[in-house]
């Protein structure tokens, strides 16, 4: 009976390790999680500033339309 005892409690220090590391796991994914979340963002940002320049390039060239661009731009998402 002593032995059952002994071995439950081994069991529950074992658990308790394991939710110990396990929380510290969470939070270092959570920092990682959180990093590129920030990241992430900051490259949707560069994104939309490139589409906009793009945009206003396309607005200088002479002799285009809205309907040519926008033929274009597809024949240019199909090609990749």
């Amino acid at each position: 009976m002593i032995s059952e005892f002994q071995d439950l409690s081994d069991k529950i220090d074992q658990l308790a390790e394991m939710t110990a590391a396990l929380r510290r796991e969470n939070a270092q994914l959570r920092q990682a999680n959180a990093a590129l979340v920030a990241e992430n963002m900051g490259y949707q940002r560069r994104l939309g500033e490139a589409s906009g320049r793009l945009e206003a390039l396309l607005g200088k060239i002479p002799g285009l339309d809205s309907a040519d661009t926008d033929d274009t731009l597809t024949e240019n998402e199909d090609a990749r």
